[in-house]
């Protein structure tokens, strides 16, 4: 997403025309790294090091980490979305079927393009503080070359971060390569790596500035950005992993729920800095019309651009509705993130988060208008290439969409998580919650609370706060890479699996609480505008033939034998009344099975084969 005023801009005008280094990166980032083979000269100077950490910014968009893979392979299949439907076939369907082999190249490359995130962020972090300026410069060069510092540190922690939550005990070098060293490192113990993290993240908060103080706005890492990450890593540190085939957590876990309180207390504590935005839809239209948003809710996100595999996303070409008609006003898009059909119904239908996180449309090839899809057709609904302005035409697979990494709803909840944990379901607490439930009911807070109840939930205990946090973030954060990885650290990913697949079933079968989940929903004519369904979601219709003027298309009836069968295992048969199905793995979490040690990626089999003291993780 293009800033106004771009870092980038910048540095290209006082430091780097001259020496030809312009070039099409990524966003701010939008200049060619300096070549690190001329370590002293390069971080003899602002530019120079800017330029450096600008490479290690670098690995973080295109579509080997967060433009694809990352935000959109590895989350996927979860109890919110499924990842491209279709059986195992070494590739971005096995991993999300839970079949995922070391062979698979969509698992090496971005493995190999997070830790080229590492190693340059090594070089930095290494060569930044032996600069004359980093203590004997001007007073503005030194800030500057702390900023780059403690960016930098934060740049190493994310990569770190998404190879552990990944890949689990990966190995974990915190200094530069150099020639002649012991190339083969061993499996690293996953705390001992993100209580790393933590400290380091520690000293980053002391060295960058807040938003509000770091000039003009960008995607560059700023001192919010760097307290909600490290929340975020110690709640990782705090949660269980997977060792072998048991999820175990550390004894000292609570020591780092209470770093994960006092980060997000004072982030909350500074609401000039970053604050919710008032509609849940602005965050999102936002990115998609790629402008400044509103509040600065989007705390630390990755910018894309340049329309190339290695600087742009395919947010809004691969996931989001399915459209069609290339040639038409808004072009073609795959729509291949589907969305777990209860997943639907586990929203109220006055909760303003459904309509944004999910989408009931498609546009058919030969039209500009939305037609309505059959329930198992939705898709997830963040990022939308017809909200992309002015609208695009035809096939590219890059709309330049930035992706959030953090939202200052995620710090509210963290709040209350660890709060609840550390002292009960008090009043602080429960109000960080109904900060981010009330604004989803557009500022209802009445209608936010009676909801709650309605649903089951309740905030008057410690276990039953914690469930409802645990509702909540799954309703808040649909397709943001967040929900997969929030089951794992709770211990709960093969509880709320069996039961999105039990509630399927029982939606096929038309079973509370999906007994009023009409068989049939009719939509108008396609015209301007949303698609116009005529029948309510929510209440069943004695309608079987559409009325003049409207297409019938399957809901309730979408979830039939075949699709119930196909959330099982390869062959495993399924009866539904006179239909029986065979699966053919394609459906979610098809090859899923507890204990397998599947939460995990396989490590690359080039890694291993090159790296003899490495183990392969439990599984494969």
């Amino acid at each position: 997403m293009k800033s106004s005023i771009s870092f980038r801009a910048a540095l290209a005008v006082s430091a780097l025309v001259g020496a030809g280094l312009v070039t099409s990166c990524k966003d701010f980032l939008d200049v060619e790294p300096l070549a690190l083979n001329t370590t002293e000269y390069t971080f003899s100077t602002v530019a120079g090091s800017t330029a450096a950490v600008i490479g290690a910014y670098d690995p973080l968009s295109g579509d080997q980490s967060y433009g694809t893979r990352i935000s959109m392979y590895f989350p996927f299949d979860s109890d919110e979305m499924i990842g491209s439907a279709g059986a195992p076939d070494g590739a971005r369907r096995s991993i999300a079927r839970y079949k995922a082999l070391p062979t698979n190249t969509e698992i090496t490359n971005p493995w190999n393009t997070l830790y080229q995130g590492v190693e340059r962020s090594n070089i930095c972090i290494q060569q930044i503080p032996l600069s004359p300026l980093y203590n004997g410069g001007t007073s503005a060069d030194t800030a500057a070359m702390h900023r780059l510092h403690g960016e930098v540190l934060t740049l190493r922690a994310q990569y770190y971060f998404e190879l552990v939550r990944n890949w689990g005990d990966v190995p974990a070098q915190f200094s530069p390569s150099v020639s002649g060293q012991d190339f083969n490192l061993p499996n690293a113990d996953r705390n001992v790596t993100l209580a790393r993290l933590v400290d380091d993240l520690a000293l980053a908060t002391k060295l960058v500035p807040w938003r509000s103080q770091a000039g003009p706005a960008n995607e560059r890492i700023t001192k919010g950005a760097v307290k909600a990450l490290r929340a975020r890593i110690a709640l990782y540190r705090g949660g269980f992993s997977l060792k072998g085939n048991q999820m175990t957590r550390p004894a000292d876990y609570l020591d780092f729920y209470r770093i994960a309180r006092r980060e997000c207390a004072d982030l909350m504590a500074n609401p000039s800095e970053h604050r919710l935005t008032p509609s849940f839809l602005e965050v999102f239209k936002s990115i998609n019309e790629q402008r400044s948003q509103v509040n600065t809710e989007i705390m630390f996100q990755v910018g894309m651009t340049g329309s190339t595999a290695t600087s742009d996303s395919k947010l809004g070409y691969y996931n989001g509705p399915r459209l069609q008609n290339a040639s038409g006003t808004f072009g073609s898009t795959q729509g291949a993130v589907t969305v777990v059909p209860t997943y639907f119904y586990a929203f109220d239908s006055t909760d303003t988060r459904r309509d944004v996180t999910i989408t009931t449309y498609n546009i058919p090839t030969g039209s500009n208008f939305q037609s309505g899809v059959a329930l198992n057709n939705i898709t997830d609904g963040k990022f939308r290439r017809d909200w992309h302005i002015p609208p695009l035409t035809g096939s590219s697979n890059y709309l330049g969409y930035n992706w959030p990494l953090i939202r200052f709803s995620d710090v509210l909840l963290m709040f209350a998580e660890t709060e609840n944990e550390l002292n009960g379901p008090t009043q602080a607490a429960q109000d960080a919650l109904m900060l981010v439930r009330t604004r989803a009911f557009a500022g209802n807070r009445a209608r936010a609370l009676s909801t709650l109840a309605a649903g089951g939930f309740t905030m008057t205990s410690k276990a039953g706060l914690f469930n409802t946090i645990v509702n909540e973030r799954y309703l808040e954060f649909g397709s943001e890479a967040i929900r997969k990885y929030d089951l794992l650290r709770w211990n709960l990913f093969e509880q709320k699996l069996a039961e999105a697949k039990s509630n399927i079933e029982k939606m096929a079968k038309g079973e509370a609480p999906y007994q009023n989940v009409p068989d049939y929903l009719f939509f108008r004519t396609p015209a301007p505008g949303p698609v116009q369904w005529v029948n309510s979601f929510y209440r069943p219709t004695a309608l079987t033939t559409a009325p003049a003027g409207t297409t019938r298309v399957n809901w309730r009836l979408a979830i039939n034998a075949a699709y119930v069968a196909n959330t099982r295992p390869t062959g495993t048969t399924y009866t539904l009344g006179a239909t029986t199905a065979t699966s053919t793995g394609a459906g979610l979490a098809a090859e899923y099975m507890p204990n397998m040690g599947k939460e995990l990626q396989p490590i690359p089999q080039s890694t291993i084969a090159a790296d003899p003291v490495l183990k392969q993780n439990f599984g494969y």
